[in-house]
């Protein structure tokens, strides 16, 4: 079948798939985002009028009533400036977030600017009590509907029909990408492949189950017959920015989002930036920041956490202790060898979780490793105790690893800490690991921990020592309490 023909063609996709109408439930998203937004500063203010101005209201504190009114009525506005309703930030987190607290810095700011140039007297502690909480409220209030929106988008629901545009290993990479990730709310409608493979004796009809409606050059007209939402184009020679220009001029009329992926995979953040050099848009990588004053505030807070959570957890770190040695016969601490920061290799402490003579145990359940790499993992490892299971499963065997941590051999977030014997068959980009310190959790740890495949598991560490970041370490801390909590993937 011609490509025009398959275009054209009623059969690929039902009338009632097609939306010929913008989608509606981002809509109504924004206005119920916009309700919280108004509410959280109101309910902030009114906070503070009552611990600011205790007791019945006075003529005083009318000017306060009246303030506090005007704080949700001009907080909604200042939203509005900072992009914080924009669509393609919808569910995104970080850049919703960042929004956010850039509005409510700059809030607090303009009302302290026009209080002393209008030499208006105004109760600093009124406005130190509501600004954060009414900042922080929001971002609370955010972060609920933001799960809420990825629950219905793991059902299928909420999600932005796009059109994939490149070759079909990338495209592949794409839809299983986005399969697993439902939360991104991306769903691949249809796929537009070079001509080679979308019309003549070569065609593809479906790439993973998704219909193949087109070539490059047709991909305007398939994002307007499915009723795309967003068209995504992935890194190949043919499209250049000649023709990517002249794609988008295609699809702006009918609001369709242009999504360009560059040839760079996993660089994120500051580091990419485009500089105009004589009119052409040029993509600039920095370099990631492996030592220098960045490095040293990150050791500094983690020793500092570290040390915090070793005294804060010390009364649960003694219950574990006791049911470890009252149920099983062994010392408490088990300690090994590991690989850290430039290979040099260290003793890593954890709760001892499995029998006695597990390591011996080990050589004859090699054939039973359910590992693709060089990593060991069994789901049911018979050396295992039971009191080592619930350990595990909560990830309470590693809390002994803040003392690695305020000992300076592991950081609290970074690639997973291997052994000798797993960095002799390192191969490669693979050593890229160990330039960085490893870490008590990262971002294995909360994208699926023992269920990764060992190619996955690399590309997230390599991920993190290219992109890492104190806020970036604080957002993997704060997803590690779901993921122990949930215990996927923990044995």
């Amino acid at each position: 079948m011609a490509v025009v023909d398959k275009v054209q063609s009623e059969s690929p996709i039902s009338h009632e798939q097609r939306r010929p109408q913008p989608q509606s439930w981002s809509g109504w998203y924004r206005r119920f985002a916009g309700a919280l937004d108004f509410f959280s500063m109101l309910a902030a203010g009114v906070i503070a009028f009552v611990l600011r101005f205790p007791g019945v209201p006075s003529d005083p504190t009318v000017p306060y009533v009246a303030l506090t009114v005007a704080l949700p009525v001009l907080w909604v506005p200042m939203l509005m400036l900072c992009r914080a309703y924009q669509p393609r930030y919808i569910g995104v987190g970080y850049e919703e977030f960042h929004r956010v607290l850039r509005a409510g810095f700059i809030f607090m700011a303009t009302l302290a600017i026009v209080a002393y140039a209008t030499k208006t007297e105004v109760a600093r502690g009124y406005v130190i009590m509501a600004m954060p909480l009414g900042t922080f409220l929001d971002l609370v209030a955010r972060y609920r509907l933001r799960k809420w929106l990825h629950r219905k988008r793991w059902n299928g629901d909420c999600m932005r029909r796009v059109v994939a545009v490149g070759h079909r290993t990338s495209v592949q990479d794409l839809i299983r990408l986005l399969r697993q990730k439902r939360y991104h709310g991306m769903d691949i409608a249809a796929v537009c492949l070079p001509a080679a493979l979308a019309s003549g004796e070569d065609a593809v009809s479906e790439v993973e189950g998704v219909p193949v409606l087109g070539d490059f050059g047709q991909a305007a007209a398939v994002a307007d017959r499915i009723g795309a939402d967003s068209v995504a184009v992935l890194a190949c020679p043919e499209m250049d920015g000649v023709a990517l220009r002249r794609l988008a001029w295609q699809i702006e009329r009918d609001d369709v989002e242009l999504v360009v992926a560059p040839a760079l995979m996993d660089v994120t953040g500051p580091r990419i930036s485009i500089r105009p050099v004589s009119g052409l848009p040029l993509l600039h990588v920095e370099h990631p920041e492996l030592d220098g004053g960045r490095k040293v505030l990150k050791g500094l807070f983690d020793r500092t956490a570290a040390l915090a959570g070793l005294l804060l957890l010390s009364p649960l770190l003694l219950v574990v202790a006791f049911l470890i040695k009252v149920t099983s016969a062994g010392s408490v601490m088990f300690r090994q060898v590991r690989v850290g920061r430039g290979g040099r290799e260290f003793t890593v402490l954890k709760f001892r979780t499995m029998v006695r003579d597990a390591e011996a145990r080990k050589s004859a359940l090699m054939e039973n490793n359910e590992n693709d790499g060089v990593l060991f993992k069994i789901k049911r490892d018979p050396r295992i105790t039971r009191v080592g299971r619930w350990l595990r499963r909560y990830s309470l065997d590693e809390l002994p690893q803040l003392i690695n941590v305020v000992r300076g051999d592991m950081s609290l977030v970074g690639p997973r800490p291997p052994l000798p014997e797993e960095v002799a068959q390192y191969g490669g980009d693979v050593y890229r690991r160990l330039v960085v310190k490893p870490g008590l959790t990262g971002l294995w740890q909360v994208s699926g921990r023992s269920d990764l495949t060992w190619e996955e598991s690399v590309r997230l560490d390599l991920r993190y020592v290219d992109n890492w970041s104190l806020a970036l370490d604080l957002q993997i801390m704060w997803k590690t309490w779901s993921a122990v909590f949930r215990g996927s993937g923990a044995y």
